[in-house]
């Protein structure tokens, strides 16, 4: 899989685990690390926070205000979906066993450079997030607080019991 591959799949994505299945492929082919079982979460979440990982969980949680307001401001899809692989890629090298904010910022821009290529979004993305100007609200405004699982999020290629 070349840069190319990348860049026209993340344009064709429509779904979270579209968007994860390319995640998981550059994170393979750039740093050999692969694992499975994860399950998408999104939940309203305090502006500040566009996803997380809790240590130990098989979960990745996406801040849903975020990612609606972010599909309503981004020019294309393309920006929108490089948005979505940004956070799930970050979490993604958290489920993997990396855990300095530091450490997981640069492996984002590593791979994110290799494969895309510079001048792509994702990278644009990775070297400087978007700056998204929502008041800190409760987000309790925004309806239930509740984790809504995303159905379906990962492709699992063998059965857990056989």
């Amino acid at each position: 899989m070349d840069k190319s591959y990348f860049v026209e799949n993340i344009e064709k994505c429509e779904s979270y685990k579209d968007i994860f299945e390319l995640v998981k492929k550059a994170v393979e082919k750039t740093i050999g690390l692969r694992r499975v079982g994860l399950l998408l979460y999104l939940k309203n979440l305090p502006p500040n926070i566009g996803a997380y990982y809790q240590v130990g969980s098989n979960g990745i949680v996406l801040n849903k205000l975020l990612v609606s307001v972010m599909g309503r401001s981004l020019l294309s899809k393309t920006e929108f979906n490089s948005f979505i692989f940004s956070l799930l890629l970050h979490e993604y090298l958290h489920s993997l066993g990396f855990l300095d904010e530091k450490t997981v910022r640069k492996l984002v821009y590593e791979i994110s450079m290799k494969t895309f290529g510079e001048c792509h979004p994702v990278v644009k993305i990775a070297l400087d997030p978007p700056k998204i100007n929502i008041p800190f609200l409760d987000v309790k405004e925004f309806g239930h607080n509740d984790f809504e699982i995303v159905r379906d999020f990962e492709k699992i290629e063998h059965e857990y019991i056989v």
